[in-house]
């Protein structure tokens, strides 16, 4: 891709084919500022890779459906930006989920640093979520991304207190932390 920016947006779309994000929530989704993310919307839909419309002051793009392109760019999204859209979604709204991250191999790779694909995708996830939820969701995961999904989960004040070794290993290499949306409380 020419840019995270755009592997990105590609992965959010593509991954998510049923639905349509504005061009602000796009930009929040994916970590950047709405005038790069404008920008290349407007390249993906001349290119003929997004279609857009327009709802009042709002402009909603979403993949294009049924190209030749469409499956085979869906699979190597998914196998190279899919993490961050397909885990964002799949760990969304659990209780008790404070904070997570993609971590090991692939936040490697997504943060540049050479190596083979990764055969599987970890996850730190911190605060009390149910166990048996996070795998759940976990599978679900790994049917969309087609490698293991590996989610870990830490307590609140493990995370903080930094002096476990396995978070300090952790902390050392390169982080991607999902921006999920949280739900106050604890898990059942």
């Amino acid at each position: 891709m020419r840019s995270r920016v755009q592997g990105d947006l590609l992965a959010l779309t593509y991954l998510n084919p049923e639905s349509e994000y504005s061009v602000t929530e796009v930009a929040d989704r994916v970590g950047s500022s709405v005038k790069t993310v404008q920008h290349e919307v407007a390249r993906l839909v001349e290119s003929g890779f997004l279609t857009d419309r327009r709802v009042g002051t709002s402009r909603l793009v979403r993949s294009v459906r049924g190209s030749l392109l469409t499956r085979p760019l869906t699979d190597l999204l998914a196998v190279t930006y899919g993490p961050l859209p397909v885990l964002t979604e799949a760990l969304g709204g659990i209780a008790g989920l404070e904070h997570a991250f993609i971590y090991g191999s692939w936040a490697a790779r997504y943060a540049g640093e050479a190596g083979p694909v990764p055969g599987d995708v970890d996850v730190l996830v911190v605060g009390e979520a149910d166990l048996d939820e996070l795998d759940e969701r976990a599978r679900a995961a790994e049917e969309v991304l087609m490698r293991e999904v590996s989610i870990r989960r830490v307590r609140g004040h493990v995370w903080e207190a930094e002096s476990d070794p396995f978070i300090a290993t952790v902390r050392s290499r390169p982080l991607v932390e999902l921006q999920l949306t949280i739900h106050e409380g604890t898990a059942a």
